[in-house]
């Protein structure tokens, strides 16, 4: 579709599809980047030193990069083994054995600002939400056919507009409420933007967030609330004041004008990463442990900044 052409209505497509078109290319170039061999003796080095025991010999880069083949291309630990052969006629790098990538991927702790773009000084708007990751691949017709149910993973996460990057994310089972990850996910939201030179002024979440230990922790942080007011909230203060002067304002604009003035429709960043993660890698997960389960998907969305980030660095290169 050209630039300018019109489509669902009055909306106005004006994106340039030319270099939007050559980024998704680009991406593709990033599943298999080797940079992990332009540092793999100075990161041993590294993890060696003071260490007691066998020393390492793979270092962290080489494993996160497997480990990401494992969750986009949906290889087992023995595939990855055979892959890693293959390697070896590429680069001259030792080939682990399954058993030592299964143990290593399952142990990887990616931190979460190595994959984030830096934000010097910019105030940023975030959206949070959850979403549900099928713990197997069975299908429908067997769960409806044979009453198979074995729950599902939650994953909350904190999304920041500009980039679309997830900035905190928590993996947990179905037993645990949205609500109560609120609070953590805000405070690991506000530290990891800023340790990134950023700084969140307004965060985006639907009503079932409307509490009053929600209002009182963005009011600790500073965060505007652009959380949706329930229907029959109370105007009462009871301790929190914060939330007592956003309901008098939802009432008075109206839902309509609420939305606008805090622009509460870009709260759908955070579906949009929710979709492309399960698109490019899955709706569910290979792992059978539910620590190793929480690890993978954990890995998904770590995976898929890393990507965000990249591509926006190949695009600035032009």
């Amino acid at each position: 579709m050209k630039p300018g052409n019109k489509r669902w209505g009055h909306y106005e497509d004006k994106r340039d599809w030319p270099n939007y078109n050559e980024t998704l290319v680009k991406r593709g170039e990033l599943y298999l980047s080797l940079d992990f061999l332009e540092t793999w003796s100075l990161d041993l080095q590294c993890m060696n030193q003071g260490k007691v025991g066998a020393k390492y010999i793979y270092p962290d880069p080489y494993i996160t990069f497997l480990g990401y083949i494992h969750i986009l291309l949906g290889i087992d630990y023995r595939g990855l083994e055979g892959f890693t052969r293959g390697l070896t006629r590429l680069a001259a790098v030792p080939s682990p054995d399954y058993t030592t990538i299964c143990r290593r991927v399952n142990g990887l702790r990616v931190d979460i600002k190595t994959t984030l773009l830096a934000h010097s000084g910019e105030d940023l708007v975030v959206s949070l939400d959850s979403s549900g990751v099928k713990v197997t691949n069975r299908g429908e017709w067997i769960r409806e056919k044979w009453k198979v149910r074995r729950g599902w993973i939650k994953v909350h996460i904190v999304v920041e507009e500009k980039g679309k990057q997830c900035v905190a994310l928590a993996v947990t089972d179905d037993s645990v409420g949205d609500q109560e990850m609120f609070p953590p996910l805000m405070r690991v939201a506000d530290e990891v933007i800023r340790s990134v030179g950023g700084k969140v002024t307004q965060v985006n979440a639907d009503g079932i967030h409307d509490t009053r230990e929600n209002f009182m922790v963005l009011g600790v942080l500073g965060v505007t609330p652009g959380i949706k007011i329930r229907k029959n909230a109370s105007a009462l203060s009871r301790g929190c004041p914060l939330r007592r002067r956003h309901v008098l304002e939802y009432q008075e604009l109206g839902y309509a004008g609420w939305r606008d003035r805090y622009r509460y429709g870009y709260r759908w960043r955070v579906e949009g990463c929710f979709s492309a993660v399960k698109r490019i890698m899955g709706e569910c997960v290979m792992a059978t442990g539910k620590e190793y389960m929480f690890g993978e998907v954990a890995l998904k969305f770590l995976f898929y900044n890393t990507l965000l980030r990249l591509r926006n660095w190949c695009f600035a290169l032009g």
